[in-house]
């Protein structure tokens, strides 16, 4: 379990604030492209088909519904939710990624900026500079008619670096993500690498413009076990070596304990809980982040049996009202089928969307 000692910085180097994302319903505009490409000739994937079951008869799908949490900097913040629940969703919307004809509300702070309102050209000069992602399938996200050493010295040569401390640059920085040979590798396609190969030619892509923020979308997913074990250390070496903020996106409760500072828990496009990852995990304030530790034997803390969890997990384009949780929800009482709960401090940095939040946390 990582340390329970957490960066104390007060300043946050992005504040999400009641971030709202809704997409079209059918025979919108917004769900067919799957690729973008900045003018630097990155590929940035986009949410395509496969958001086909988020959409609704009646209209546009609110898929992120009031999202607040804030990234410190040279911290690691865990998004973690179930397939649906919103998390990929809204870090496409902190990068600027969101599908054509998807509305959004609220407010995303970059150092004080609200990014929201921003122009399309601010958001491509941030994007891969100041903020960057790695996407859960690089094989998509990678040109595979490029060399993986020009891929990732694009945007140097776009910010006019002599030829020569490019190619240094690349070279360091594909030795930094453990790939071996990297001035013979320098010059392969994609196709050639291993899919843990390729992960890491995705990750030194996105440190190649020297961000602030890394966004990992499931960096792991598609990978191995013993694999998946390398790339979460080398990310968390990255991080404290560079002294990154990074936002690791993951379904997986073990990948978040092992590697954030802080947690940040969704459920059907709405946080349910959030605070430091030790507090969270030691003792949930929400009756799913509780089901969800139980759930997994190498985050459970306490020794009862696991249960499982009863239900079908509920999603934006299928919310029921007042709690979202409270079909499988044991401790569901009338105030939770017709009011919404709001998030609320509990405790100092912790915060829960949960009626009886101080009754779950002290089961």
């Amino acid at each position: 379990m990582i340390s329970t000692k957490t960066p104390v910085s007060v300043d946050h180097l992005l504040a999400v604030d009641g971030l709202v994302v809704d997409l079209p319903g059918p025979g919108g505009s917004g769900v067919q492209s799957e690729e973008r490409s900045d003018e630097d000739g990155r590929r940035w994937p986009l949410p395509g088909p496969k958001r086909a079951s988020q959409r609704s008869p009646a209209g546009p799908v609110r898929v992120v519904d009031g999202v607040s949490f804030d990234i410190p900097p040279a911290t690691t913040v865990g998004l973690i939710g179930e397939s649906g629940s919103g998390k990929t969703m809204t870090a496409n919307a902190i990068i600027g990624l969101l599908p054509a004809g998807a509305g959004t509300a609220g407010a995303l702070r970059w150092r004080g900026e609200d990014l929201l309102p921003a122009g399309a050209a601010r958001r491509r000069r941030l994007r891969g500079r100041e903020i960057a992602m790695i996407f859960q399938d690089p094989l998509a996200a990678l040109n595979p008619t490029q060399r993986i050493g020009r891929q990732v010295g694009e945007i140097l040569r776009r910010a006019g670096r002599p030829r020569a401390e490019v190619r240094r640059r690349v070279l360091e920085l594909l030795d930094r993500v453990g790939i071996p040979e990297p001035e013979r590798r320098a010059g392969d396609y994609p196709h050639e690498f291993s899919g843990g190969m390729r992960q890491r030619a995705m990750i030194a892509l996105a440190l190649a413009g020297s961000p602030a923020l890394l966004l990992a979308d499931e960096p792991t997913t598609a990978l191995d076990v013993t694999v998946q074990a390398r790339i979460l250390r080398l990310l968390r070496s990255i991080q404290q070596d560079e002294g990154l903020a990074m936002l690791l996106v993951s379904h997986d409760l073990r990948v978040v304990a092992h590697v954030a500072h802080q947690v940040v828990v969704m459920y059907a496009g709405r946080v349910a809980e959030r605070g430091p990852t030790p507090a969270v995990l030691s003792r949930p304030a929400h009756p799913y982040t509780r089901a969800l530790v139980d759930s997994v034997p190498a985050v459970r803390t306490r020794t009862a049996l696991a249960h499982p969890l009863p239900g079908t997990p509920a999603t934006p384009a299928r919310r029921p009202p007042g709690c979202a949780f409270h079909p499988r929800c044991p401790l569901a009482r009338d105030r939770c089928r017709t009011e919404q709960p709001q998030a609320r401090q509990v405790a100092p940095g912790r915060w829960s969307a949960c009626h009886f939040a101080e009754e779950v946390s002290h089961a």
